[in-house]
Parts: C-alpha cells; structure tokens; sequence
C-alpha cells in the first residue's frame, strides 16, 4: 500500500512539472523564444503597477517594421520567419536584461524599458530602429532587411496596459508618418 501511495505521488509531482512547464511555455512566442502578447501584456502589468508605487522611471516602446510583408509576399514565409528571428535577436542583444521584449502580433514588437524616459527613451528608439534596419539575413546572393518605426510612451502616467499599448501605437504610427517624410 505505501509504495501505491509514493508512486501516486511521483505521478502527481510529474503532472505538476508538466502543467508548469506548459503554462510557462504559453507566454513565449515558439517561433522567436521571446515573449508573446499574453505573456508581454502580464509583464506589462506588472511593470505599469511598480512605476505606479514606487514611481521608477519606465517606457514602453512599440515597434513596428516597415516593408515586412512584402517580404512575406515575395519571399515567402520561411524568409519572413528567419527575418523575425534576426529582428528578435538584435533586440534582445542590445536591451538590458531588466528590460521585457515581446512579439505583439505578426511584425510588432514592444519592450519595457526600465530606469528611462523623455529624450533618452526617444534615442533608444532610433538607435534601435537602426539596428532592425541593419539586422537581415542573407537570401540568394543578397541580402534582405526590413526598416522599423518605434513609438515610445512613458508607464508614470499609465493607467492600466490597454491604455498604455493603445497611446505607444499610436506614438508609432506618428514616428512612421515622421520617417515617411
């Protein structure tokens, strides 16, 4: 009867891991290993809820890239996937660990950027919106990459993360009008 109970238990135990390691796996986007808009959204949270308290300077930036889906469309998926891969890349080698990128939707990205604001969070942006446009990939005897246009908002005036994501995207789209001349 006691070895009945202990292997009930393992079998609980290892259906305890597996939940976890699902529900973990939940939040990540699978193509890009970063996170995807549930799990940014949480982290957004969590971010809007600390500035409020505890008054740390943070930003939010969205960032959308310019001429994704004609890729898409000329080259396919598999190089729009492998272009993703690179832009997922260069974000997160050029953020502090502290700081959150996620995958938004098909070719948007946002990042919590914490100990940052004004003009300072505005110079990430562009210095970010370069990288994108120098991260690519090599395809046939070229080279394909894609332009990016960030929009940057601060969290201390945040209300809650619907909010926030809805003034950063339209802070995008007045940088893309901006970039477009």
């Amino acid at each position: 009867m006691q070895a009945e109970v202990e292997r009930l238990r393992a079998e609980l135990a290892e259906a305890h891991r597996r939940i976890a390691e699902l529900e973990a796996r939940a939040d990540v986007d699978p193509l890009l290993d970063i996170l995807n808009r549930r799990g940014f959204e949480r982290e957004l949270a969590r971010s809007v809820a600390y500035v409020q308290r505890y008054g740390t300077p943070a930003a939010l930036m969205f960032i959308d890239l310019d001429g994704f889906k004609a890729v898409n469309d000329r080259h396919g998926h598999a190089v729009g996937d492998a272009l993703l891969k690179a832009v997922a890349a260069a974000l997160t080698g050029h953020v502090r660990a502290s700081d959150v990128v996620g995958r938004l939707g098909g070719d948007e990205f946002g990042l919590v950027m914490w100990n940052v604001e004004g003009a300072s969070a505005v110079a990430k942006a562009h210095g970010l919106e370069r990288l994108i446009e120098a991260a690519g990939i090599a395809h046939g005897a070229g080279r394909l990459s894609v332009g990016a246009s960030a929009g940057v908002v601060s969290l201390a005036d945040a209300q809650d993360v619907t909010q926030v994501l809805d003034a950063a995207d339209r802070a995008m789209y007045a940088r893309k009008r901006e970039r477009r001349g």
